[in-house]
């Protein structure tokens, strides 16, 4: 049985975070996907990332295959939501995940739900039970890994580095 566990990242670990964001990026360019092909997530994202103490790795059979941000509080690029609304029961601080990405070498493991789900308990551990997240109108993969992980889309949100619109979820613990 394979050993899957999160566990935050430390500044030695940067270097591996950039290879699986990399190797992402590839991903998506081979999919279609326009998103993350600017240069963002950049090396100086993830670093402050480290910085503010909010990466998280995926852990399977002692390698590192996933990183993730888990945003706190207020994040500013979900304070506008159009074409819907957040759910009645949201709270005024909640999780965000954001640059979640697997290793492709690793894909069909089903780890990126693996790694959602252990987000969204971290989360509630941190105090938190609204959890939000989320992904580029082509990025059906991520769509599917969201849904089928139980975030309601609520609407569009756009973010303040490209004004570009993503589609945002939402889930609440109760």
């Amino acid at each position: 049985m394979a050993t899957i566990y999160v566990r935050k990242a430390e500044e030695k670990d940067l270097d591996r975070i950039v290879e699986i964001i990399d190797s992402a990026k590839v991903t998506l360019k081979k999919r279609g996907v326009d998103q993350w092909q600017d240069g963002y997530p950049d090396h100086d994202i993830l670093r402050q990332d480290l910085k503010d103490g909010i990466t998280y790795l995926l852990i399977f059979n002692n390698e590192i295959v996933g990183t993730a941000a888990l945003n706190q509080g207020i994040d500013e690029n979900y304070q506008v939501i159009e074409d819907g609304e957040w759910m009645p029961e949201s709270n005024d601080v909640y999780t965000v995940i954001h640059r979640i990405a697997v290793d492709a070498n690793y894909a069909g493991n089903n780890l990126a739900d693996t790694f959602i789900h252990h987000l969204i308990t971290i989360s509630l551990m941190l105090g938190y039970n609204d959890v939000r997240i989320d992904t580029h109108f082509e990025n059906l993969a991520m769509q599917h890994v969201i849904e089928k992980n139980g975030f309601d889309k609520r609407g569009v949100i756009r973010m303040f580095a490209d004004r570009q619109p993503r589609y945002a979820y939402q889930m609440i613990l109760k």
